[in-house]
């Protein structure tokens, strides 16, 4: 049985705006994203889960209640593992010296050090110490560290925020793997919409400390409340297997239930599952499939949705494909030249190289 988290904390700072009023109860399955702009309670709602601040209100980890009236379980009883924006290693121990101090206090459903090693690819990286680690190693040996304690819950508070784009590269795959191949669940603050498509399963949303919004984020995507209007943020999210791989021309057909899609091969094992954004400003419209297009990808589609951006000369389409969906950003111009409505069957284009896994 999927344990529930679930409580309702207030807190308010004297002489300033910002109060957190965050009520919220949610399946501790797979990754939940706190999702939100700077400022506005992320951070802070995610400590207070910890034990780490104390706010006004209730918590309860399924059946276990950490905070209530009076009662308020401190932070070394809770069994979860904190990942901060800075990694914060023993700079005197060796990355395996800094893992095996994790295991001193580890839980026994921990586990063994050497599954954490090869989840993370640290082999290499063990004699090291956190010096002569790049920030995104160092990010990796915090993250085998927290896992090593065996938690029940994990949360991560913007792990991504202090390193650079090539290193926030380098570090999204192993992310990816723990979110997909650990069975701990994961509470993950971030502002950055790229992390929420590729990372998380369900969001809750915070605007000026209060829950705006909360569900699969796949389905807050496609009501366009995660991006900003008319910024390239607005996309969608499609669930695809390797279908097949043509060797000749390095290429993988990933398929889902609505079509199909060619991206370049990045060595993926047929079968495996594959995460696809795509943005409504990569996507455009034909009347009727094109052969003697250079774009690989024309899928047969219906409009369900037209509407406004709040300014400007752009509308959104959303398309139906099977029963997955697109979004489509056009002008109004391109809209009124081709005649398109609700209902219409029409043919989504897509670049190869526009796919974001």
């Amino acid at each position: 049985m999927v344990k529930q988290l679930s409580g309702h904390f207030r807190l308010a700072f004297p002489g300033d705006k910002f109060a957190l009023d965050a009520e919220f109860s949610l399946p501790m399955d797979r990754v939940t994203a706190i999702f939100g702009p700077s400022g506005s309670g992320k951070t802070t709602l995610l400590r207070c889960i910890a034990g780490l601040q104390r706010a006004r209100g209730e918590l309860f980890f399924g059946d276990a209640c950490w905070q209530q009236g009076r009662h308020c379980l401190p932070c070394h009883r809770r069994p979860i593992a904190y990942v901060f924006q800075e990694a914060s290693l023993f700079p005197h121990l060796s990355v395996a010296g800094n893992l095996r101090y994790a295991r001193r206090r580890a839980a026994p459903q921990a586990p063994a050090l050497e599954e954490v090693v090869d989840l993370l690819d640290l082999a290499a990286l063990m004699s090291h110490r956190p010096d002569q680690l790049s920030g995104g190693e160092r990010q990796r040996v915090a993250i085998a560290r927290a896992l090593l304690i065996g938690p029940e819950l994990l949360l991560m508070d913007e792990p991504l925020s202090g390193l650079d784009d090539r290193r926030k590269a380098e570090i999204l795959p192993y992310l990816e793997t723990l979110c997909r191949a650990s069975n701990i669940p994961i509470l993950y603050v971030s502002h950055s919409v790229d992390e929420v498509c590729r990372l998380a399963d369900t969001l809750l949303m915070l605007e000026n400390g209060k829950v705006s919004h909360y569900g699969p984020m796949e389905e807050l995507l496609m009501q366009q409340v995660i991006a900003r209007p008319g910024s390239a943020d607005v996309s969608a999210v499609l669930r695809a297997r390797v279908n097949r791989i043509d060797e000749q021309w390095q290429l993988a057909e990933l398929a889902f239930n609505g079509g199909a899609l060619w991206v370049q091969h990045n060595d993926e094992a047929l079968g495996s599952e594959q995460r696809l954004r795509i943005r409504a400003q990569d996507v455009s419209i034909s009347l009727s499939a094109h052969g003697d297009s250079s774009i690989l990808n024309v899928l047969p589609c219906s409009i369900t949705a037209i509407s406004d951006e709040a300014v400007g000369a752009m509308q959104v389409l959303t398309l139906q494909l099977g029963s997955e969906r697109l979004l489509a950003r056009l002008t109004r111009r391109s809209i009124d030249h081709l005649g398109l409505t609700v209902g219409m069957s029409v043919f989504a284009q897509i670049k190869s190289v526009a796919i974001i896994r």
